[in-house]
């Protein structure tokens, strides 16, 4: 599957940055016997459903001319959000500042999940402020990062 995914960014990369989006992810999964191939996009400011269509419209006839899914599937467009997994330099860059939760495969002083304001980030290791202290996480043991949502 991960095969198809690439394939089909390879085909849509281009066609969604042109319009004014970022191409977030390409998911291809089997979800309920029903294969479903979504894109997902963000913008500044955040995606509405006429963005959705736009993108569909664009972009599902070069899915359709390459042929890249060789099984019956259903094809979306999808904002990914508010919070979605930080994983890509450019999602690390968007939250500088802002609140994240940042979740460990071990416990680190009896605790797995830790929240502060993402401080910094390099390719090894990302740092929180909590407070008046930082706490700097190596990335290898970050299960997860995301934005820290509050109501």
């Amino acid at each position: 599957m991960a095969g198809i995914e690439s394939t089909v960014e390879g085909l849509v990369k281009e066609p969604v940055e042109a319009l004014g989006f970022e191409l977030v992810e390409v998911s291809f999964k089997k979800e309920g016997g029903v294969h479903v191939l979504t894109l997902f996009i963000d913008k500044e400011g955040g995606v509405t459903m006429d963005d959705c269509v736009l993108v569909n419209n664009t972009v599902e006839p070069l899915i359709d001319e390459a042929d890249p899914v060789p099984m019956a599937y259903t094809f979306s467009v999808s904002s990914p959000g508010i919070d979605r997994p930080i994983v890509s330099e450019r999602d690390f860059e968007r939250n500088m500042g802002k609140p994240v939760v940042v979740k460990l495969y071990k416990a680190r002083d009896k605790k797995k999940e830790f929240v502060g304001n993402l401080a910094a980030f390099t390719d090894a290791s990302v740092t929180i402020a909590q407070d008046s202290k930082q706490i700097e996480f190596e990335r290898r043991d970050v299960a997860l990062i995301k934005p820290h949502i509050i109501f």
